[in-house]
């Protein structure tokens, strides 16, 4: 499938998505489109998620920031898990943040919301990060293989890319997302090389173990530019090192997230 083409289908995706948690009053924000949805049920979905052995047998988790996630990440921390979160963007040389419970100074609720996150937390390298036990995906659409489409910007799939290049991502590294029931879709989701499969789906009533999801194994630098390596620093830090860059011109439809 065509770039132009993979990126509608994954749009057309999003959208109904969007249309039918809007519709059907599923998510807190009064505007969802756009979004990772703040979906209805979080709270269960991840007590669910922390009733599975891969949750209890985990000791480090690298977590998106989004909303919907936050009770993962607050129960994450108050059972003693180090979390990982990334800066907005990637924008920095030090493109996560630490939150270790031995150290927090205010409760785990507060320091998992990702603005608070922002302002207490080291943030460190990506060499600097422990081995990930278990990574927690923000998702707008997710099917029953495991294929996902994120709100569009891509930066979990560049982040993937980077962790498992560095060796933190194993074959034993568990990718869940949480999501609200109707966010699981029949829907055929087009997904490309550099696209991250989940192994578990967990939803407020449901956990859904997907079989062959798909791994990226490090940086696909074919398809990225200068501009956006440069906007990523710890991308830069690995062209500068490793010498190596992009071959073809970036395209906005190369990352979808």
């Amino acid at each position: 499938m065509a770039a132009n083409s993979l990126d509608e289908a994954k749009q057309a995706v999003r959208q109904q998505i969007w249309s039918t948690l809007a519709a059907a009053d599923a998510v807190h924000d009064a505007s969802v489109h756009g979004r990772i949805p703040n979906f209805k049920g979080s709270e269960q979905a991840a007590a669910r998620l922390a009733r599975l052995p891969a949750w209890q047998e985990a000791r480090v988790v690298k977590a998106v920031p989004d909303k919907a996630q936050l009770p993962v990440r607050a129960r994450a921390l108050e059972e003693g898990k180090t979390v990982y979160m990334a800066v907005p963007k990637l924008a920095t040389l030090k493109p996560f943040y630490l939150l270790d419970p031995a150290t927090l100074t205010i409760p785990p609720v507060e320091a998992a919301n990702s603005r608070v996150a922002a302002t207490i937390a080291e943030t460190v390298e990506v060499d600097a990060l422990r081995p990930l036990d278990l990574i927690v995906l923000g998702s707008v659409a997710v099917n029953r293989d495991g294929a996902r489409v994120g709100k569009g910007a891509g930066y979990s799939d560049i982040e993937f890319a980077l962790l498992s290049e560095a060796g933190l991502v194993t074959s034993d590294t568990v990718v869940v997302t949480t999501v609200h029931a109707l966010q699981v879709t029949d829907i055929p989701i087009p997904t490309t090389e550099h696209d991250v499969d989940v192994d578990l789906i967990v939803t407020p009533d449901e956990t859904i173990f997907c079989s062959n999801p798909r791994r990226s194994s490090g940086i696909r630098w074919d398809g990225l530019t200068a501009e956006k390596i440069a906007a990523i620093p710890a991308l830069a830090a690995r062209v500068s090192v490793n010498g190596k860059g992009p071959t073809r011109p970036w395209v906005p439809e190369d990352v979808n997230g």
